[in-house]
């Protein structure tokens, strides 16, 4: 009887664990689709999404360490192959831009951002600025943190790997959708898809979110940095 209340117990968890994930996602989505939200507010809905509601689901499941996701299984090894890697991506991403820049429409996108998010050439670089320290740090914590290391716990390795990289895709598709023509959207989804596996393997062996924390943050200073030359705050030959 006790390994029945048990099991039935931890079916319970696992599927509140996954509802949050989900509402995370969907409330997000319709944040974005239905309102016209400043940045600043976006980013306060985000925080009650992405970080209050897995602490609130923490308080109550006994023995769930939530904050283990930044201290991992003690494996030692530093920030250089993360840092390494962190460049490589800024430059492919950046060499990728350049080879399909003329079938994007950066009017279309500075148009959508600024409809959406309330995005302007006077504020980009604050919020460029948290997008890639705060941002990427805040979204790592979930969909690698709570979505990926602390789900593959209840559910399974290729499962939490599947749930995670999943959500981080259709999380972006209120972001990335009126940008630019549809399969250019989808391949855009695809690529976030693969980015979210990639990173949970970085993660992986050391049990923590830094090392996707360290990539994320390089791939989101390359969008910046194309968000700079967009709003001609910047001027590099290369990407105009």
């Amino acid at each position: 009887m006790r390994e029945i209340f048990i099991a039935d117990h931890s079916k319970k968890h696992r599927g509140i664990h996954l509802t949050i994930i989900a509402l995370g996602c969907i409330l997000m989505y319709l944040l974005d689709a239905r309102f016209s939200l400043d940045y600043a507010s976006r980013s306060g809905y985000k925080i009650l999404l992405f970080l209050l509601l897995p602490m609130a689901y923490a308080l109550f499941v006994p023995g769930f360490d939530l904050f283990s996701v930044f201290r991992g299984s003690g494996k030692k090894g530093g920030f250089g192959t993360p840092l390494l890697l962190g460049i490589l991506v800024y430059v492919l991403m950046l060499g990728v831009y350049v080879l399909i820049k003329w079938f994007l429409d950066l009017g279309q996108i500075e148009q959508a951002l600024s409809e959406n998010m309330l995005v302007t050439k006077d504020n980009f670089v604050l919020i460029a600025l948290y997008i890639s320290l705060v941002n990427s740090l805040l979204e790592e914590f979930f969909f690698r943190g709570f979505a990926f290391l602390k789900l593959w716990k209840r559910t399974g390795r290729i499962f939490a790997y599947g749930v995670s990289a999943f959500a981080f895709s259709i999380y972006h598709l209120s972001m990335v959708k009126g940008w630019t023509n549809p399969l250019i959207t989808f391949l855009g989804l695809l690529g976030l898809f693969l980015a979210g596996i990639f990173f949970n393997i970085l993660n992986e062996r050391k049990g923590n979110i830094y090392n996707s924390y360290m990539v994320h943050m390089f791939a989101n200073f390359a969008i910046n940095t194309i968000g700079l030359q967009m709003y001609g705050i910047i001027n590099l030959p290369f990407l105009g």
